[in-house]
């Protein structure tokens, strides 16, 4: 395997005091369930604007280090992390007002419309001009004819759709997308796809992927995790894709459960 390839993740160790060139500088982040380390002594820093595509077998730390670094797990040790020039562990209400979040649960109550969702998440974010908003998203997702039918009754697709529309409300400096493309039919696929294009350059990204070709058409940087640990984190410009996949088939080898 590529030397440089694997030389590339020397370079997240170094200390990086967060700024205004960075969306995110993560110090020796670890997080563990009792004896088992999820994420264990990860360092990296990410460029404001930049879109980032984690990779890894199940089990190598991806989701949950998407969750410490959107502060819905508290970190353990005494790494650091900051995300949009805030502080993870001490200025996380601060943060979230700076973040959305699309996973797999699409954090939507079941029992009210499309429209009262967003006009709820619109509420707590203190959106001005929410009805605004809204209409704007809920034509940017196709569901505008549905906005008054509870999400009980949507489709897969629709109800990841509607997500996204939550997660944009507040016009957040940092998306997390944990397998956004899970479940989602060609078209909804499509949308996704339109949305992120159009507002690309207004944000930074950070997303979870199994799907190494959609994953690095969309990134600027890559990585990729294995038992909790960087293997690989470089510019997609630097990457030999092909060198970058041989990396991630012996990674997946390992048998990482």
């Amino acid at each position: 395997m590529s030397e440089d390839l694997h030389h590339s993740k020397d370079a997240t160790a170094e200390a990086v005091q967060p700024g205004d060139d960075w969306a995110i500088v993560a110090s020796r982040v670890s997080r563990s369930f009792g004896p088992r380390k999820a994420v264990d002594d990860v360092s990296f820093q990410l460029p404001n604007k930049a879109f980032l595509s984690i990779f890894g077998p199940n089990g190598a730390g991806k989701t949950t280090l998407l969750k410490v670094l959107s502060t819905l797990l508290p970190m353990t040790g005494k790494g650091s992390a900051s995300v949009a020039g805030f502080d993870v562990k001490t200025q996380a209400d601060e943060l979230r007002r700076r973040l959305g979040i699309i996973s797999h649960n699409p954090l939507l109550y079941r029992d009210l419309s499309a429209e009262e969702n967003l006009l709820f998440f619109a509420e707590l974010y203190c959106i001005p001009n929410p009805k605004e908003r809204i209409n704007e998203l809920l034509e940017a997702v196709e569901l505008s004819h549905r906005r008054y039918d509870v999400v009980r009754g949507f489709s897969r697709g629709m109800t990841q759709r509607l997500s996204i529309a939550r997660a944009l409300l507040p016009k957040p400096e940092v998306l997390f997308l944990d397998e956004p493309y899970s479940g989602l039919d060609p078209h909804a696929s499509d949308i996704l796809d339109s949305l992120i294009g159009s507002i690309r350059d207004n944000h930074t990204f950070v997303m979870v992927s199994h799907d190494l070709d959609k994953g690095f058409q969309l990134a600027s940087h890559a990585l990729i995790m294995s038992r909790g640990q960087i293997v690989l984190y470089d510019e997609c410009n630097n990457i030999d894709q092909g060198a970058f996949k041989s990396l991630y088939r012996e990674v997946v080898g390992l048998g990482v459960s």
